[in-house]
């Protein structure tokens, strides 16, 4: 009898014992499934929270900027120099992409160097033209730029803004891609204006160190036979015209005195070096370049390594 009390207390013990594990089994259960979907609804809520998205470091999402940098085939040492100064230059906001632009090779050494070039760098635009300053080579610059990137896999349009520049022009690309920020995206002409006392950018035109337009007046330079009746003369300045005759550009920018020529030799263009500097224009020499690199702080991101030791 003994042992059959104690064979029913065992069998009694062991029953209550899988019903404490199946209830903290399913206890556990319920509580992962609740945080689970307390998890689910802290994602979705985040989502379509009213408060505004964490900003993206996708530069796509700012503002894009073609700089064709007008020069010659032969340049190759500018060329290579350029490539330094702007790819060091990460600008937040925008994506600033530099080309370098010039007309239809003639030589068979630029054949071999320049395509050797453009395998590895990938910056460089050839124009269906006879190389030359102010019969042209600007307005083919600008009406070839549709035909190039239009119909392209990327965005639309490719660029917001397209610029054209000097080789002797410095260009600071966290401070261009400010200024355009509060800007419009159609119909604007930006630059230097021209005269240099002058400060109305409704009067005359845009130096031409670096001046810029807006996608649309892109199109429409390839579009209008205003540009193309009208091409001969200091380039700027044709530039200018066009604009006024076509009653283009109903937005416009000085950006004067952030933009000006090396204070070397002094004149109504120039001004000291100064920070709140989106490009220095006449950079004619190594010593001048040097001065304003020095300027800027450029090689202040220069990493330590037992490599070199530059003091």
């Amino acid at each position: 009898m003994k042992s059959s009390n104690n064979r029913r207390h065992f069998i009694l013990s062991s029953l209550f014992f899988i019903v404490f594990l199946c209830v903290l089994a399913s206890i556990n259960e319920l509580r992962f499934d609740s945080l689970l979907k307390l998890g689910q609804c802290a994602i979705i809520n985040s989502s379509t929270s009213d408060e505004p998205p964490l900003p993206s470091n996708d530069t796509d999402e700012g503002i894009r900027i073609l700089i064709g940098i007008l020069t010659l085939p032969d340049q190759y040492h500018r060329r290579h120099f350029l490539r330094m100064i702007y790819g060091t230059q990460t600008p937040v906001g925008g994506r600033v992409d530099v080309k370098f632009v010039f007309c239809n090779l003639t030589k068979e050494d630029q054949k071999v160097l320049v395509a050797l070039e453009i395998m590895r760098y990938d910056d460089i635009i050839i124009l269906n033209c006879k190389e030359n300053m102010n019969k042209g080579k600007t307005y083919t610059y600008f009406s070839s730029l549709p035909e190039i990137f239009n119909g392209s896999d990327g965005p639309n349009p490719p660029y917001h803004y397209v610029m054209k520049g000097d080789d002797d022009a410095y260009f600071r690309l966290q401070s261009l891609v400010n200024s355009l920020k509060p800007l419009p995206r159609e119909d604007l002409y930006y630059g230097y204006v021209i005269p240099c006392r002058s400060m109305d950018p409704f009067v005359h035109y845009m130096s031409g160190m670096g001046y810029l337009v807006s996608w649309d007046i892109v199109e429409w330079i390839r579009a209008s036979d205003i540009p193309k009746n009208h091409l001969e003369g200091p380039e700027d300045k044709i530039f200018g015209d066009w604009i006024r005759e076509g009653h283009r550009a109903k937005n416009r920018y000085n950006a004067k005195w952030s933009m000006y020529n090396f204070p070397v030799p002094p004149t109504t263009c120039t001004h000291e070096l100064w920070p709140d500097t989106i490009a220095v224009h006449l950079l004619k020499n190594q010593e001048k370049w040097i001065e304003t690199l020095k300027y800027f702080n450029v090689t202040d991101n220069l990493k330590p390594s037992k490599l070199y030791h530059i003091p």
